[in-house]
């Protein structure tokens, strides 16, 4: 089944460590690059300060590029020959959120041909804040008193996504200092998606809950993990390895305070809104589960370009159970195998080798999806050249993406003639083997501790010992 190019519906509208050396006393970042581990004040490393400039810098060239679709006009196709689309823009008028005043599930949305209420509902809230606070432009095209502007639905919603942004980077900076925060605040992944949907505030909450998780504060790492799941899904599958690691560190009470934490906190959000609106708050995993292949995935290249697999992918429920189970048995195949090359690996750092394995094998990546991801190369993965081809290969998604969505449009001439479906398929295709390889780095070089996670010491008995570096 091959879905449609977005219409109007969506147009509104490094290298191997090598051996522990003793730290530079003139080096305000050691090895660790943990700020905690300093005993000086920072003279001469980088500091949150620049870390946030930095970071400010490419959130507002972020929405600078955005600019051009802020106000919705987007008859002449300028969201894919200008390369400024957003979902952000195109989904005040999807999610019937351009009066201001509907209430997401509780509101029923007006029967249409595009999905109403999808996401889950801290992004839902999140739109429905934005909408209530951007100015109004005159009458509304559905009847109502008046209509919100695109522009400022759009400002606004950037202004909120800035905000996360700058808890991201302040958060990875006290795990593990300015040089490897750069990471984030210089990242070209988040300067092309940051402001296209709302996964920054489930990055914000799930890196939080990993600064509690590290500094052993379990209930509150569970509370912004459930937050988390509560904007977008996936910070509850990086609850799976804080729950097994807390285990692992002979911390049982810590394991299921974070687990009940988690759980406990996505139902207090998500409750009122199961009893209330029943049918409403369903329909994100109705929509979900019946969604196909989306264009991004390697489930529409392989449905698209192996002769026959067009009619599996046709029953999406068939691959619906074939993704969860790929999912599964490939997420223990990577697990196995850092086990075996380092016993003693810290457990939560699988989160980072889970996402990979979760965006490869589900039928839908979208593009903004990349920001997942963007905490873990600086806690986990902090290999400049992994980070720079991973860079490289989500730009080039980003830009044959829309470029081939605009060739499809005959109403649309230039430069995106040039760009079939096949570049598209390509950069996805390359994409993947990065985030494979990126796999296969972390697998082989062996992973530390964070200096604020070494182990207590009435557990040392315990524990698993560190291991020294290969």
């Amino acid at each position: 089944m091959r879905p449609s190019p977005p219409d109007d519906a969506r147009d509104p509208h490094g290298n191997e460590p090598g051996p522990q050396s003793d730290p530079d006393p003139d080096d305000p970042e050691p090895a660790s690059g943990h700020p905690r581990a300093q005993t000086g004040p920072a003279r001469h490393g980088i500091g949150l300060g620049l870390v946030l400039a930095c970071l400010c810098a490419t959130l507002a060239i972020g929405a600078a590029a955005k600019e051009p679709c802020a106000d919705g006009v987007w008859s002449d196709g300028r969201q894919y020959t200008r390369l400024c689309y957003s979902d952000i823009v195109a989904l005040l008028g999807t999610e019937q959120l351009v009066t201001g005043s509907r209430l997401p599930y509780l509101d029923p949305c007006v029967v249409r041909e595009t999905a109403c209420d999808e996401y889950p509902v801290g992004s839902m809230y999140a739109m429905r804040v934005a909408a209530w606070l951007a100015p109004s432009t005159g009458p509304a095209l559905e009847g109502a008193a008046s209509s919100r502007s695109y522009a400022g639905f759009f400002y606004w919603n950037a202004a909120i996504l800035a905000l996360a942004a700058v808890a991201i980077a302040v958060a990875l900076y006290l795990l593990v200092g300015g040089r490897r925060a750069l990471f984030f605040a210089l990242s070209p992944t988040l300067l092309i998606y940051g402001f296209v949907n709302w996964d920054l505030l489930a990055v914000a909450f799930a890196t939080l809950g990993t600064l509690a998780y590290i500094e052993r504060r379990d209930g509150w790492s569970g509370t912004m993990l459930g937050l988390g799941a509560a904007m977008k899904a996936y910070p509850a599958l990086v609850a799976i390895p804080f729950v097994v690691g807390r285990f692992r560190d002979r911390r049982p009470v810590g394991g299921t305070k974070l687990a009940w934490a988690t759980a406990g906190t996505w139902l207090a959000v998500n409750l009122p809104f199961m009893l209330l609106a029943t049918s409403g708050w369903w329909e994100f995993f109705r929509f979900n589960s019946r969604r196909p292949p989306d264009w991004d995935s390697l489930w529409y290249i392989g449905c698209e370009r192996i002769p026959g697999a067009a009619g599996l992918c046709e029953r999406v429920s068939a691959v619906n159970a074939l993704s969860l189970l790929l999912f599964v048995v490939v997420s223990v195949l990577v697990w196995r195998a850092k086990a075996r090359r380092q016993p003693d690996f810290p457990r939560w750092t699988f989160g980072f080798a889970l996402l990979v394995v979760f965006l490869l094998t589900n039928k839908v990546y979208s593009p903004q999806y990349g920001l997942w991801l963007l905490p873990w190369f600086a806690l986990v993965l902090p290999d400049l050249r992994a980070f720079a081809a991973f860079s490289v290969a989500d730009v080039a998604v980003f830009v044959t993406r829309f470029a081939f969505f605009g060739q499809t449009d005959p109403g649309i001439d230039g430069w995106v003639d040039a760009f079939t479906i096949g570049w598209f398929q390509l950069a996805v295709l390359l994409r993947a083997g990065v985030l494979v390889w990126c796999v296969a780095r972390w697998v082989r070089r062996p992973t530390e501790r964070l200096p604020a996670e070494q182990p207590d010491p009435a557990v040392l008995g315990t524990a698993a010992p560190l291991s020294a570096p290969a």
